[in-house]
């Protein structure tokens, strides 16, 4: 999953030579739904008997929150940044949704608790979002700081989304890949509605941005999603966030070996910072008589 999405970024910058970030957000989603509609179809998963779909109205409701939250909005903010900023930041930043997970989850929805070592890993790690973003480099708003702007905002609707999904639907009994479905496929119809908005621009495709596209969709919005909302049941909201440990190591090599990217010595600064302020967020480094991992 750590390993899709970290490639994630480096398909988003390869497909912005040919479509526009809003079109790509909105194939990931229809791809995505697609992918997951046919394997629910092919194997109508059920837990205890029960229907493949769920039949309350405000299960769907909830479903509809999480497609808007945790696909549509952060999808087209990580697209749009991509425009100005290099997918080896972008992956940097979705390293923060660990720490965005930890304050929502906490504060938000209150299905977890913090103790002092998990704010002062909070600390930490806004003190290495400051680093990465660098605010001494700028005198005006440029494109690349609302990019990195961006890029905190759609880590943050994931936290949201993953505190959320904790408190309202993780403990339903639905099927792994019905769940996956439903956030998808929502996010998926949101995006057709919003077709003469966000997907009428001209295309300019090639193999390349094709094969983007699809890995985008059905692989990074599609498969990887059931993989997700899994870990999400068995180890927490905070826990299942540590996928983005691996995301931005993977994010950051494909750039720099693929796309020849290159940044300063504050970023990876600012990263090693926010890595660990997870550490301390998640209980995984405690400071007492003796430095010691749990």
């Amino acid at each position: 999953m750590g390993t899709i999405w970290g490639a994630s970024f480096l398909f988003m910058k390869v497909a912005l030579d040919g479509v526009s970030f809003g079109q790509i957000a909105w194939s990931r989603l229809v791809l995505g739904g697609l992918t997951l509609g046919l394997i629910v179809l092919a194997t109508r998963p059920r837990v205890a008997g029960g229907p493949v779909l769920p039949r309350e109205k405000i299960v769907w409701l909830h479903f509809t929150v999480i497609a808007i939250t945790g696909c549509v909005v952060p999808h087209l903010l990580f697209a749009w940044a991509e425009q100005y900023v290099s997918s080896s930041l972008a992956s940097i930043y979705n390293a923060v949704t660990p720490i965005m997970t930890a304050v929502m989850a906490t504060l938000a929805f209150r299905v977890e608790k913090l103790d002092r070592g998990q704010v002062t890993g909070i600390a930490v790690g806004v003190l290495g979002v400051i680093v990465i973003i660098a605010p001494w480099q700028y005198t005006a708003l440029t494109g690349s700081l609302w990019g990195q702007l961006a890029c905190i905002g759609a880590a943050t609707c994931y936290g949201f989304t993953f505190g959320y999904t904790r408190k309202f639907l993780s403990q339903r009994p639905i099927a792994g890949a019905t769940f996956a479905f439903l956030n998808i496929g929502i996010g998926g119809v949101i995006m057709l509605l919003l077709t003469p908005v966000i997907a009428w621009h001209p295309v300019a495709l090639t193999w390349p941005i094709v094969l983007s596209l699809l890995a985008l969709g059905a692989l990074g919005t599609g498969l990887a999603y059931i993989w997700n909302i899994n870990v999400l049941r068995a180890w927490g909201p905070t826990n299942a966030s540590t996928v983005t440990y691996v995301t931005p190591v993977v994010g950051v090599l494909l750039g720099v070996l693929i796309l020849g990217e290159r940044f300063g010595w504050h970023e990876p600064l600012g990263a090693a910072c926010v890595l660990l302020g997870i550490l301390l967020a998640q209980r995984r480094l405690r400071f007492g008589p003796r430095l010691a991992t749990a």
